[in-house]
């Protein structure tokens, strides 16, 4: 799907874009490097908010952001008038889009095996790991909060991970194919894997939003916060809260680990051999 302002394709336009927007020549090999684009966390504000935090189903949401901030969105000017003047008069971007979206859909339905991957689930959960601890080590005055859990936990979905990519490699290589139950089994663990982070009890002070690794802000509307038992009892200086919430969010962890490797199982081992 071609960018209809540059000709490259959307992916080629994204990062052209994040280059331009970079702001150390760091960031500029980082994204240089990366083979592919990095999802954002979900906060809230949109049709997914249902979905995501309080059912835990897991959620994707495309759009095309624009060349700045817009201003337009919600106020009185966002009008067809306006849209069809000022914005997108003849619907091209609205209609890459929709082929973006649509193609998208067309994927994930026709996929005989769900694209789901979970090494950068690990690899993202480690990172929100790390941004914690830091912050918190900068806090003056600042209690003991013991993440290992949360990392032990990490630890084991990163090898659960692993396997899976491991076997799922051997299972496309030699184009092995499941039988029809084994691939109902199979897909139902990949596609109800975000419900291990549904935590009953919701977070704190706002008990319907229930995942326990996403979540708007208490003090930030919209905008996410990531762990956020863990996070915002941290910064809101709620030590017990912040402690209490470690052993729930590992307990998660480990419930998805485990739901990986169940996934790893039904997939053939490295030891089946590959087709020369």
């Amino acid at each position: 799907i071609k960018d209809p302002k540059s000709g490259k394709s959307l992916f080629e336009a994204k990062r052209a874009h994040e280059l331009d927007d970079a702001k150390t020549d760091e960031d500029r090999k980082k994204i240089e490097s990366r083979k592919d684009e990095p999802l954002g966390a979900l906060g809230s504000g949109s049709d997914y908010t249902a979905f995501l935090d309080y059912l835990t189903i897991a959620s994707l949401n495309l759009g095309f952001g624009g060349d700045d901030g817009g201003g337009v969105y919600h106020s009185v000017y966002d009008s067809f008038y306006w849209y069809t003047h000022f914005s997108d008069g003849d619907f091209t971007y609205g209609a890459t889009l929709s082929k973006t979206v649509g193609t998208a859909i067309m994927r994930l339905a026709s996929a005989d095996i769900l694209p789901f991957e979970f090494t950068a689930t690990a690899r993202t959960l480690k990172g929100y790991v790390d941004e914690i601890d830091k912050a918190r080590a900068k806090m003056k005055g600042a209690e003991a909060v013991d993440l290992t859990p949360v990392r032990d936990a990490i630890g084991h979905l990163q090898r659960a991970a692993a396997e899976y990519d491991s076997r799922r490699k051997t299972q496309k290589n030699t184009d092995m194919a499941l039988d029809p139950a084994k691939l109902a089994e199979l897909n139902k663990l990949l596609y109800t894997s975000e419900r291990a982070f549904r935590y009953d009890k919701g977070l704190p002070k706002r008990e319907w939003f229930k995942h326990l690794a996403y979540a708007p802000g208490f003090y930030t509307g919209y905008g996410v916060k990531t762990l956020p038992g863990i996070r915002e009892g941290i910064e809101q200086k709620e030590w017990d809260e912040a402690r209490r919430y470690v052993p729930i969010v590992a307990s998660a962890i480990e419930a998805l680990a485990k739901q990986v490797q169940q996934a790893a199982d039904l997939l053939p081992s490295p030891s089946s051999g590959q087709k020369p």
